[in-house]
This record gives C-alpha cells, structure tokens and sequence, in this order.
C-alpha cells in the first residue's frame, strides 16, 4: 500500500514550522532539506521542501510562496491520552496562534489542529443518546476540552 505523506504550504517559514513541530511532538525529527537552485523560480539558495517526521507519521512542507493559505478546511486531529496530554499539545500549538471552539486551534503558522481527548467519539455517540447530547452541548461551550467537565455534564441527569 502507498504511503500518504501531508505536504503543507508555506511562504517561507517550512523549516522553521518543520523545527518548532518536531520540538513539540516525541519520536519527531527533521529527514531532509532541499534547496531551489538557479532553476528557480524562486532565489537559489533557499529552502524548497523540509521532510519531517511527527510520532511516526512523515510531512513534507514547502516554501511555495504567498499564493496559498492554510484553512479551516484541513486540520491534524492530536487524540491524546490524556488531559496532561491535551493541555500540553492545546499549550505548544496555541501558543502565538489562536484558540477555536470545540479542541480546535490555529498554530503560529496558521495549520489547523484538533485537540482531543482519547474517547470522546464513544462518549459522543453514547448508545444513551441523551448522555451523548449532554457531552455534546458541553463540549460546544469549550474552547480547550476538559475531559473531566465533559463527563460530568453527560453524567448529569
């Protein structure tokens, strides 16, 4: 089977995004870094793509210049085992970023993430589907999840 490996847009901050990555995530490294070349098409010398490695999982990022952004419509789901873990990741990521509802945040780079808490599709989709919606409308109130809060609102009665 193929490998799929994310290629993420960015003007000119892909090693410097790949580095502060990497910094976040355990088992994380920098692969490689290539350069574009008198070929252009844009000043030789600088960084064309940084392959990376995040937990296992390869990315490449490209400086490919001004013309694309990143959106909403694309985010990295983070499941995390923990609330230790959820406040580490929601702390790195956010930082000179932005905050969203629901565990979503936009890093310093503008890279959408979701923060989330190991379990909360099961809890979400209770077979009690009123325990499920208590969870949900909980959740909706959040910014950063806490786990704890979503579970005592959908043990609530």
């Amino acid at each position: 089977m193929p490998r799929i490996t994310p290629n993420l847009w960015f003007d000119t901050q892909s090693e410097e995004a790949a580095e502060f990555y990497v910094s976040v995530f355990p088992n994380s490294e920098i692969t490689a870094v290539t350069h574009y070349g008198e070929a252009g098409p844009r000043e030789a010398g600088m960084v064309l793509t940084v392959d990376f490695v995040l937990d296992g999982q390869r990315y490449t990022a490209i400086n490919g210049g001004p013309h694309f952004r990143f959106t909403e419509a694309i985010s990295l789901l983070i499941e995390c085992a923990d609330q230790d873990e959820v406040d580490y990741y929601w702390t790195a990521l956010s930082e000179g970023g932005e905050e969203g509802p629901c565990g979503w945040l936009k890093d310093r780079y503008g890279l959408s993430w979701q923060v989330c808490p190991a379990g909360m599709t099961e809890l979400l989709n209770d077979p009690d589907q009123a325990r499920g919606q208590r969870a949900m409308k909980a959740m909706l109130g959040m910014r950063k999840i806490d786990i704890a809060a979503i579970r005592a609102a959908a043990d609530a009665a």
